[in-house]
């Protein structure tokens, strides 16, 4: 199901659309928004300079820096008093980044995730569980209203207490699940473990992912534990953004079509800054349009994707970005390698004798880098069979160095002994810091 006209419209018009709103946006920000102008100013540019969508490429960057800098509210074109809604991120690495919405703003995200949750195949008639935890983040509540905008009916559920999260799903026959892939396989297992089959004894058809990166070899997982007709989709979208409902796989899972009406993309060299040609692969850069408390020109994601124009067969017209490879500030240079943590994920998940659950430890020991990754089991009798664990370790190693060129030390682990994560999964530790 398409959710508005504008997911279809020609190329031609979708940049009609946009410069228009671009030229409203940088006008608007540039006389209500002090740090923003005096950027503009030091670059040499003024809003009247934006005479095409080509001319984005003079406006400056904004950085996560730019919020820790102005925390709270510096960042806002408008006072509290038109506020409606404030979210904030986690703040796990600094402070957190405070976003704001007026009733308009919200207006706008609402149908934006609306789209996304057609995309990834909801209706009216779906019952749909948020296990995304509800509070400051924007996931479970952008999810929410989107979802109920369409017409299904939401569970809010929120993250933890599994057992019960089952007892709902079964209770009440929950065909749509929003979560991280991570707890969403979680739920799975944990549905084995106490007798429940997930394909037979729940009625689960769809899932509308995100939160964090889901990697081939993670959505092969997800049609094991739920079943090959199990509809996986992910989407995506960051708190300075608005939240989701940035973009969404459609059911041909050819990348995220971008809701480009209300979001520009490019992808930058992330060493140089320099915007690259259609096709190649770098750091994912986004300007909000249309945005009242927080309007945000060149946003760096620092998230690693590409984009491709070409129509889908789904009949929307949008720009879609492949889906994920990493985060810049994510890749481990490991021995002067680059490595991001999905390279890892897509080789272990092939591997039938142990589980999707993983960690990677970073070390420095005599002044070299070494990466052990911790990996748990299926079958735990295969511990007392020595020389098939051998054989198994060999065989991961292989794999590793076939993809990374680097070599790895592998533990396996009995089933069930991984920490498990209801939120993002934190599956690097690096401690090259405090090694010699």
């Amino acid at each position: 199901m398409i959710w508005a006209k504008e997911e279809t419209l020609p190329r031609a018009e979708i940049e009609e659309i946009q410069l228009a709103r671009l030229q409203s946006t940088v006008s608007y920000i540039y006389e209500r928004v002090p740090s923003y102008r005096k950027k503009m100013e030091e670059a040499g540019v003024k809003p009247e300079d934006v005479k095409t969508l080509k001319d984005l490429q003079k406006l400056p960057f904004t950085n996560k820096s730019d919020f820790r800098e102005n925390y709270p509210t510096g960042m806002f074109a408008v006072p509290s008093s038109q506020l409606q809604r404030v979210h904030a991120s986690s703040g796990t690495t600094g402070k957190p980044t405070i976003v704001g919405y007026t009733k308009n703003d919200l207006h706008m995200w609402t149908n934006n995730v609306s789209r996304i949750a057609c995309l990834g195949g909801a209706t009216g008639d779906d019952i749909a569980q948020i296990c995304f935890g509800y509070g400051m983040f924007t996931g479970a509540l952008g999810l929410h209203m989107g979802l109920e905008n369409i017409g299904a009916c939401v569970m809010p559920t929120s993250t933890g207490n599994t057992k019960k999260q089952l007892m709902f799903m079964q209770d009440m026959g929950t065909t749509l699940l929003v979560a991280t892939p991570s707890y969403a396989l979680r739920i799975g297992e944990v549905a084995k473990l106490n007798g429940i089959d997930p394909i037979r004894d729940l009625n689960l058809k769809i899932g509308l992912f995100g939160g964090e990166g889901m990697t081939e070899a993670m959505r092969a997982e997800m049609k094991k534990m739920w079943g090959e007709d199990f509809l996986c989709t992910q989407n995506y979208g960051m708190s300075e953004l608005c939240g989701p409902g940035v973009s969404g796989e459609c059911e041909y899972l050819c990348g995220m079509h971008i809701n480009e009406d209300w979001f520009i993309p490019e992808i930058i060299d992330p060493n140089t800054g320099e915007v690259l040609p259609a096709g190649e692969k770098g750091e994912l850069v986004i300007t909000c349009l249309g945005r009242e408390a927080l309007p945000l020109l060149r946003y760096r994601t620092k998230d690693i994707s590409r984009l491709f124009y070409e129509p889908c067969k789904c009949g929307r017209t949008t720009c879609r970005m492949e889906n994920l490879s990493g985060r810049s500030d994510d890749m481990l240079v490991i021995r002067g390698v680059n490595v991001f943590p999905g390279q890892i994920e897509e080789v272990l998940l092939k591997i039938e004798e142990i589980g999707p659950h993983y960690e990677i430890l970073v070390e420095r020991k005599n002044h070299l880098d070494v990466m052990t990754i911790s990996v748990e089991l299926v079958d735990d009798r295969l511990l007392d069979k020595y020389s098939m664990l051998s054989a198994l370790e060999t065989r991961i190693r292989q794999g590793l160095r076939d993809i990374l060129g680097l070599d790895a030390t592998i533990r396996l682990m009995a089933p069930q002994s991984l920490q498990r994560f209801e939120g993002k999964a934190k599956r690097v530790t690096d401690l090259r810091k405090d090694g010699l």
